[in-house]
């Protein structure tokens, strides 16, 4: 796990909680506060006091802290079925560096860490999105996942019950299957991860986001689940190898060095 994703000018490597520096966590709040409303760092740092870890991105030029991705892993159980859950909480990135795969890489190389360790469990990746980008992680790199546009793994539903009873119990919306945390709930900037008439027209799955989430601007979240199976280890392996590929192709000049 100390291997670091490379891409576009960033790196991004899994920390332990509490291998951050308190300047670490100052560069993270700085970041978080440009792209969500209503933010406090007592909130900040409660929410981050519950996770086990985290995946860090730094630019190379001044290894400042431009992303990051919380993550918490625990048992769970729904009805017969029993599996190690990875929860991933706040999620992002500075808007100069979208596009890049660091973060994606590190995140799926973590998932890869935890199916190894417990290769007789199934692992789940459990997730909530107030913002398309974080369902297309989910929905672009799982086979297995809920919600589906196509109504598949519908039996993933019940454990999504499940961990949102556990984790923010009294905020689950059954009726509309999304997480509501009210009025000046921490949400996405307006200019942040818009939706055009276009993404709609061409997207289907952040077109199924918003039907899923129609009120995902003042902060509502869609929970959602994936399973980690050998085929999706499989298909994180090709998309690494392609993205190393894509590095090593390009003119020396144009590359970044650390």
């Amino acid at each position: 796990m100390n291997k670091k994703a490379q891409s576009n000018g960033i790196y991004a490597r899994y920390y332990p909680i509490n291998r951050l520096s308190v300047h670490d966590i100052r560069q993270m709040y700085q970041v978080f506060q440009k792209y969500y409303s209503y933010t406090d760092i007592d909130t900040f740092l409660k929410d981050l006091s519950q996770k086990d870890g985290l995946i860090l991105v730094r630019n190379r030029a001044e290894h400042r802290v431009v992303g990051f991705s919380t993550v918490r892993s625990m048992q769970m159980k729904a009805g017969a079925l029993k599996g190690r859950g990875i929860f991933s909480g706040d999620t992002i990135l500075e808007k100069a560096y979208w596009g890049g795969s660091a973060m994606h890489l590190a995140f799926y190389r973590y998932l890869v860490w935890q199916k190894l360790r417990h290769p007789f469990q199934p692992v789940f990746w459990m997730l909530i999105s107030k913002g398309y980008k974080t369902y297309l992680l989910l929905a672009n790199n799982l086979q297995r996942y809920y919600p589906h546009p196509e109504n598949q793994d519908a039996d993933l539903g019940r454990m999504v019950e499940d961990y949102c009873a556990e984790l923010f119990p009294g905020y689950y919306d059954a009726d509309r299957k999304l997480l509501d945390f009210g009025e000046q709930s921490q949400c996405l900037k307006e200019d942040v991860a818009g939706v055009s008439d276009e993404l709609r027209r061409k997207q289907p799955k952040i077109r199924f986001f918003e039907q899923c989430n129609p009120t995902w601007q003042r902060g509502t979240e869609l929970p959602c689940l994936g399973m980690v199976t050998t085929g999706a280890i499989f298909h994180f392996a090709f998309k690494a190898i392609r993205s190393t590929f894509k590095r090593s192709s390009r003119p020396s000049g144009v590359r970044s060095t650390q």
